[in-house]
């Protein structure tokens, strides 16, 4: 089977064919965020799709940086540093969420009303 029909049968790859990959929904989620190799730190998480995160991020994430977010409740999920800008990091998925994983987030934390910085 040709490389390009097996990359257009990855759900991550055809999601990330669009401007975004998925919608984001603004949210104000306590956190944990590790680099691989490094320490954890306490984040907030901004918006949320199926397919990445924005969060908070003082010090600066290296783009390409294997990391692992921890949301209050489900297990740690990796993703990839894709930009850093003025202490906020934008991250994806290394497998697209569940979307019944993602609905039960959002139900959980999408009212959640406090200050979130556009990301």
């Amino acid at each position: 089977m040709s490389e390009l029909l097996l990359m257009t049968k990855d759900p991550y790859f055809s999601a990330a064919q669009e401007d975004r990959s998925a919608p984001r929904t603004r949210v104000a989620i306590p956190a944990a965020l590790r680099i691989s190799g490094g320490r954890g730190f306490q984040t907030v998480i901004h918006d949320l799709s199926l397919s990445g995160f924005c969060g908070a991020a003082v010090n600066r994430l290296q783009v390409g940086s294997v990391c692992w977010l921890t949301l209050p409740g489900i297990e740690s999920l990796q993703s990839e540093v894709i930009w850093w800008d003025n202490s906020l990091v934008g991250c994806a998925f290394d497998k697209l969420l569940s979307p019944i994983v993602h609905d039960n987030i959002l139900s959980r934390w999408q009212n959640n009303a406090s200050f979130r910085p556009a990301c």
